[in-house]
């Protein structure tokens, strides 16, 4: 694995900033209402998180340690700019869903953590996949929430109606919507069930890892081993040595 794919995989998988670093809080528990705000947030931040990591890993030799993070915020503030008015004229109904949470992506701690921690010690290429493999963990993890909340609040999925709901009106038998899940509380349950979830996936692969290590040596250790199978040492019995 290169070192490109390697920060798009850590990105994804092992550092998600969603499930793993719980980073952007906010963001993820106030726009999931819906897969389609989820994903729009989620696309923003990776354009805003390439962009920035790009222009502060060709800057890094340049801007003084005194005024470093104060840079980052200008390089940051700019290009979240860029993507407000693109999104308004060209996105007005995500614009309006979004609201105020496209200007706070400046101080998103996803970005201003890669861009310290990262881009502004490491050459262009690796922080521009650093940063699309963070982009795209986050963007993955709010439109796995979004999917979730509204799945189980409207019976919909990135607007299509998925499940057919119940009409007290004409007695006509279907889905409840669980109404919670669509409001501030589900957030953080479905947060919850989605972390666990994937917290029990990782143990039970590393679970799964370790018995094959075992399973390919005697797995008893190395005072019971008599047919020097792992490739160590055999003493004779009496004569065993640390």
């Amino acid at each position: 694995m290169n070192k490109c794919t390697e920060r798009v995989f850590n990105g994804l998988v092992k550092e998600n900033p969603t499930f793993v670093l719980m980073l952007g809080m906010c963001p993820t528990l106030a726009v999931t209402t819906s897969a389609i705000n989820g994903v729009g947030m989620g696309l923003s931040t990776t354009v805003v998180l390439v962009l920035s990591n790009m222009l502060i890993a060709m800057l890094r030799k340049i801007i003084p340690d005194s005024v470093r993070v104060p840079a980052f915020i200008v390089v940051v503030a700019s290009f979240v700019t860029i993507v407000q008015f693109l999104l308004e004229g060209f996105v007005p109904s995500l614009y309006d869903a979004l609201g105020i949470y496209i200007p706070l992506i400046v101080v998103n701690c996803i970005i201003l953590g890669r861009a310290e921690s990262y881009a502004s010690k490491n050459p262009v290429l690796p922080s521009i996949f650093d940063g699309i493999g963070m982009g795209l963990g986050f963007t993955v993890g709010l439109a796995a929430i979004g999917v979730v909340r509204e799945i189980i609040g409207s019976g919909k999925a990135f607007g299509f109606q998925l499940i057919p709901l119940a009409d007290s009106a004409t007695g006509k038998a279907g889905y409840v919507p669980v109404t919670i899940f669509i409001l501030a509380p589900g957030a953080f349950l479905v947060l919850a069930g989605l972390t666990a979830l994937q917290n029990k996936i990782k143990r039970n692969a590393a679970k799964k890892g370790r018995k094959e290590v075992e399973a390919a040596t005697c797995g008893e250790g190395c005072a019971s081993c008599t047919n020097g199978a792992c490739g160590g040492k055999v003493f004779p019995a009496g004569n065993e040595k640390e």
